[in-house]
C-alpha cells in the first residue's frame, strides 16, 4: 500500500503545483504565497490565503485519516526555531523562491536558474548536517 500513497502524494504535489501556473501564471512557492497572505494590499491575496490554509488542512485532514500526526522530536531551543525561521525566509527572498518554488515547480519547468538555486540550497543543507553532526 505504500507504493500507492506515494503515488498519489506525488500526483498531488504535481497538480498543486501545476493548478496555480495554468490558473494564474503563478509558481506555487510557499514563500511567495505567504508572503503575499501577510500584504494587506496584494492583489493575489485571497489566492494566497486559500494555498496557505490548503497547507493547513491538509495536515489536518491527514491526523484525521491516521488518527495522529507523525511524532516530532527536537531538542533545539525556541531561539535556535526563530533564527533558523529568520535564514529560512531571508534565503527564500534571497533566492527569488523557495524550496518548493525551485525545487517541485521550477525544476519540473526546466528552469536553469531553479536548478542552480537547488543544487545551491541542497548543498548547504548537505554542509550544515556534515557540521552539525561532526562537532
Amino acid at each position: 500500500m505504500t507504493y500507492l500513497n506515494e503515488i498519489i502524494g506525488g500526483g498531488l504535489i504535481g497538480l498543486a503545483s501545476a493548478l496555480p501556473l495554468i490558473w494564474e501564471g503563478r509558481i506555487a512557492g510557499v514563500s511567495g504565497y505567504a508572503a503575499g497572505a501577510l500584504r494587506p494590499n496584494n492583489a493575489n491575496n485571497t489566492h494566497s490565503l486559500i494555498f496557505i490554509i490548503g497547507l493547513v488542512l491538509g495536515g489536518l485532514i491527514w491526523k484525521l485519516n491516521q488518527g495522529a500526526l507523525p511524532p516530532i522530536s527536537t531538542q533545539t531551543s525556541l531561539w535556535v526555531w526563530g533564527l533558523s525561521g529568520l535564514l529560512v525566509g531571508f534565503g527564500s527572498r534571497l533566492g527569488g523562491g523557495c524550496t518548493s518554488g525551485h525545487g517541485v515547480c521550477g525544476l519540473g519547468r526546466a528552469s536553469p536558474r531553479s536548478l542552480a538555486s537547488v543544487i545551491l540550497f541542497m548543498g548547504a543543507a548537505m554542509i550544515t548536517v556534515f557540521v552539525r553532526r561532526s562537532f
